[in-house]
């Protein structure tokens, strides 16, 4: 029987952590927040919410910390993990719906599609999403809506079979492609999502540099199946 829990890696979320662990508690029992180094007290209010924390002592980027938590949570037995991220872009009461799709297909990977309002979307977010959708389906011949979300259920051992091992939000790419490639099915499921005002984002997906990143993460993916 799976047994599943919610991971949520957190970096400088003070301000919304405690909401979104509450609002996740409200449909998984189990909540572990890896808290990425970060400068404020998103430590103490993810434990007030009730998350089980564990804390990394700098910050080393959400591949590193999605890697801990996943090798975490399998430890403490369970099969598939719910993430989600800390600042409140992703609505828990869409949570039944990626847990519902993952029932009905326990060994696949599924994925939230966001479904950004029209002009919600910075447009350097925009252009780096469907590029690197773009990359996606040239490394695994997949046409997946949004490989970008964090949004998503793991099944945890399949996952860290595939000794995926790139940085920062680069991760989530190549768990995609890796997954593909291994035959593991992947699911879309529409979920909601929240664009703050410009002045209220607190986002650490630098879009350059983090669009460069994914970029050469698959890029070296295809090189290495040639």
């Amino acid at each position: 029987m799976a047994e599943l829990a919610a991971l949520i890696p957190a970096l400088d979320c003070e301000a919304t952590i405690g909401a979104v662990v509450r609002g996740t508690l409200a449909h998984v029992t189990r909540v572990l927040v890896i808290d990425d180094g970060s400068g404020d007290r998103t430590a103490d209010a993810a434990k007030a919410a009730g998350a089980e924390v564990l804390r990394q002592p700098e910050n080393r980027g959400k591949g590193a910390a999605l890697r801990t938590g996943l090798r975490a949570l399998r430890e403490r037995g369970a099969t598939h993990a719910l993430t989600l991220d800390g600042d409140a872009q992703h609505y828990p009461d869409d949570i039944p719906a990626l847990l519902r799709a993952s029932a009905e297909a326990p060994h696949a990977l599924v994925l939230g599609a966001r479904q950004h309002e029209p002009g919600s979307l910075v447009p350097i977010r925009a252009f780096g999403n469907r590029f690197a959708n773009r990359w996606v389906r040239i490394a695994c011949g997949k046409d997946l809506e949004d490989t970008q979300s964090g949004f998503r259920v793991y099944p945890i051992e399949a996952t860290l079979a595939l000794g995926c091992r790139a940085k920062r939000f680069a991760f989530e790419t190549e768990v995609v492609i890796q997954a593909a490639r291994a035959g593991l099915p992947i699911r879309s499921v529409p979920v909601r999502v929240w664009n703050p005002p410009a002045g209220e984002r607190t986002s650490h997906f630098r879009g350059f540099s983090d669009t460069v990143r994914i970029v050469f993460t698959v890029i070296g993916l295809l090189l290495r199946i040639r």
